[in-house]
């Protein structure tokens, strides 16, 4: 019986490598500090090659007011006071939709339009800026327990998905957000003595959201007579998580859903369109069918299928994911993958889903859309205020209170911008750093085997 782990008995001509964001003063500043509305590029490498894992963290923190550790000295250390939030030591916030504002793009050799381009959550399988622990074969997120299922929560991201090329990658980050945030990274990859075969395919990803979903019935109950007796063959108004043009194969997705009408989110059918079909001849049975479950979703994840984040924790709230790795979709010229939301299309939700598949070059022309209608919907919690006149007069004491903190807080202030334009000006010297040394292991392997 063969054994899927023999490639590891024999030898290759290859040289492994890595980019990462390790502080190149050889100190413990080990991450990358993103500036607000900066494209930053984590690293060029130079083909032929393939990245063959990718891990990420990161932070992104609001000062709400000043708090009592020095803000130049305690920007030397780990940022321990950035992961958790001391009460009375930081007042901060996570900012909780990040994941959805900055976006993770790569281009493969010398196109001219990116391979893959997603909000920098979701590529990673954090949907709806919503970290949830689990694991599958191709990407994995571990948050530490009492941050999870809390929007923006840091939380460590692996994925890997084999991604060759045979000229060049450029991995950036595009921060659309108000604030910077820090990130740490591995990019490790292999690089080959040899161009790679021509029938190689590339790997692409793409996000894509319907806020609200084309519902024609939602206020019509789910699983009622009425909305079951509508047909749809056609697979008009579907839900599209991936439509291009090429050849390659389709290899999954992650689909994050957030309902409204309190019910089932989950009854409409797959329909999968390939080289050009009017009908679609690859039909499903239900949503929660397509992702491996049955009578709606539970809670569990395995290799290939399962929940990230389940409704019964969130209410209103599902993250799910199917990998096509053993049973890839393949086209010839191309292919669109559609779900029903709600049988028939008759609910209004609000989907979004990152595809992943392997492709010929070039590559489709990816969008995706403005950072504003990225924003994942929250339940908005209405906050009492008073009134000027309803406030009580405030005291001596407490008049000096608010001039003292607002003392403090321009020191506070001062010295965090400072600190935080010295980690942007690092930044930029370690981005150039990551191209000096990718250009450096490769030109050294290629002398080496000359």
């Amino acid at each position: 019986m063969k054994n899927n782990l023999d490639y590891l008995t024999k030898s290759q001509d290859a040289r492994t490598a890595r980019l990462s964001s390790y502080d190149q003063d050889g100190k413990n500043q080990d991450y990358w500090m993103i500036p607000a509305g900066e494209s930053i590029t984590l690293g060029e490498i130079e083909g032929p090659a393939c990245i063959t894992h990718m891990w990420m963290t990161s932070f992104c923190r609001k000062t709400i007011g000043p708090g009592i550790v020095d803000p130049i000295m305690g920007s030397h250390v780990a940022p321990v006071n950035e992961i958790a939030n001391p009460l009375g030591v930081t007042w901060e916030e996570q900012d909780p939709f990040y994941y959805r504002t900055a976006l993770f793009k790569i281009t493969w050799d010398d196109e001219d339009t990116p391979s893959i381009l997603a909000p920098l959550g979701d590529f990673f399988c954090i949907g709806n800026s919503l970290p949830g622990n689990f694991q599958s074969a191709p990407f994995n997120v571990s948050v530490k327990p009492e941050e999870a299922n809390k929007f923006g929560a840091p939380a460590a991201r692996n994925c890997y998905f084999p991604m060759p090329f045979n000229k060049k990658a450029k991995i950036e980050i595009i921060n659309q957000g108000d604030l910077p945030f820090g990130l740490y990274f591995y990019i490790d990859y292999e690089m080959y003595k040899k161009p790679l075969p021509k029938d190689t395919l590339y790997f692409h990803a793409n996000w894509n959201r319907n806020l609200p979903c084309r519902g024609w019935g939602d206020d019509l109950q789910v699983n009622s007579p009425e909305v079951q007796d509508i047909s749809n063959l056609s697979g008009k108004d579907n839900y599209v998580l991936l439509d291009t043009k090429g050849k390659g194969h389709y290899v999954g997705c992650n689909l994050s859903v957030t309902h409204f009408q309190g019910s089932w989110w989950g009854e409409g059918d797959d329909m999968i369109y390939v080289d050009g079909e009017k009908v679609p001849s690859i039909n499903g049975t239900g949503t929660e069918d397509y992702f491996g479950h049955a009578w709606g979703m539970q809670k569990n994840s395995f290799l290939y299928n399962g929940s990230i984040i389940h409704e019964s924790d969130m209410p209103g709230y599902q993250v799910s994911y199917r990998f096509h790795l053993p049973d890839p979709v393949r086209f010839s010229k191309e292919i669109k993958v559609t779900i029903e939301h709600g049988h028939a299309n008759h609910l209004s939700d609000d989907w979004a889903s990152t595809a992943y598949w392997y492709q010929t070059l070039p590559s489709p022309k990816l969008s995706i859309l403005p950072v504003e209608k990225r924003i994942p919907v929250v339940a908005k919690m209405d906050v009492p205020t008073l009134s000027d006149a309803e406030k009580p007069t405030l005291t001596k004491e407490q008049k000096e209170a608010y001039a003292k903190t607002e003392k403090r807080n321009e020191w506070y202030s001062a010295g965090k911008n400072k600190e935080m334009q010295l980690k942007f000006d690092k930044t930029h010297r370690a981005e150039k750093g990551n191209l000096a040394d990718a250009k450096a292991v490769r030109s050294k392997y290629q002398k080496e085997n000359d």
